[in-house]
């Protein structure tokens, strides 16, 4: 087998603590990754991990080869991103978690062009809302919307910033009235998004203070964005949602903005990976096309 993958499947053995997570990212059977840890602790006379029916653990002989490997792994991943760098061509996996909506409506668009013009790129994405370890879920690159946190070791890069937009349906309007003012959005009937329970306010940004926190009445809580903009259009009350979401429904003028003059808070959208002495080039121009293309996503 060849050393240098048996090496990296021990690694994410070791990260994950678990044989079947690890065959998992490689894409790989849990027997096939056990072939890999054997291989290794033949090689070296040496047993790297004890395994019991319940658990796995490093020993202390595979702690400390762990130590070294991941040495070695960077060596050999710094070796990759050069050879990219002198051939100008980005090849290998790309391996890429995205948020479901935008990720969907945004960030695919940008990364399937990127794949459409360098056929030696693997890309490879996964669509979830929950934040993603990117050492033991293993990815290369995670987009992030909101605050990203301080992980440590990780880069990150807004890539896009996303405005926020107050709307509901001619018919909703017709029947209830328009609202002027921020203040008169609580006397209207609202689809608030709401996710474990905890319904989100709508902010609205008073020049260097604190935002303005509305939460205006509702009945119709829900936690699916895209959800939320049909129940609009569906006439069952007020949405605020981002402007690349219910852009189309008001070109169609299904819904129809309101409070238009009045300035809406705006949420970036970050791109992050981990530090490192080589970037590999496959990964700098993804981050590169997402934030010269995702901004014209966003008006």
């Amino acid at each position: 087998m060849d050393r240098l993958t048996s090496m990296s499947v021990f690694a994410k053995v070791a990260e994950v603590g678990s044989f079947a997570a690890a065959a998992d990212l490689f894409g790989l059977s849990a027997p096939m990754v056990g072939k890999h840890v054997r291989a290794l602790e033949e090689r070296l006379g040496a047993r790297l991990i004890n395994r019991t029916t319940r658990r796995q653990s490093l020993t202390e002989f595979g702690r400390v080869y762990y130590e070294r490997c991941k040495l070695v792994l960077t060596e050999a991943d710094a070796a990759d991103a050069l050879a990219d760098e002198l051939l100008g061509v980005p090849r290998g996996p790309l391996r890429v978690s995205v948020p479901v909506l935008f990720g969907r409506r945004c960030v695919v668009p940008v990364l399937l062009k990127l794949a459409r013009l360098h056929p030696e790129l693997e890309l490879s994405l996964s669509f979830s809302d929950r934040p993603v370890d990117l050492i033991e879920d293993g990815f290369d690159l995670a987009i992030r919307n909101g605050a990203t946190g301080d992980g440590v070791g990780l880069i990150s890069r807004r890539v896009a910033r996303q405005h926020m937009a107050v709307c509901a349906s001619p018919a909703y309007l017709d029947a209830h009235g328009v609202p002027r003012t921020i203040a008169e959005l609580e006397a209207y009937e609202a689809i608030i998004y709401s996710r474990s329970g905890r319904a989100r306010s709508w902010l609205f940004p008073q020049g260097e203070g604190a935002p303005i926190a509305v939460t205006p009445k509702s009945r119709l809580r829900l936690d699916d964005l895209e959800a939320i903009a049909d129940a609009a259009v569906a006439s069952m009350g007020l949405a605020w949602l981002p402007c690349w979401l219910v852009r189309d429904h008001v070109t169609s003028g299904a819904l129809v903005r309101v409070l238009a003059d009045t300035p809406n808070i705006a949420f970036d959208s970050h791109a992050l990976w981990l530090q490192t002495p080589h970037l590999p080039l496959r990964i700098r121009l993804a981050v590169d096309a997402l934030a010269a293309e995702l901004p014209k996503f966003m008006d």
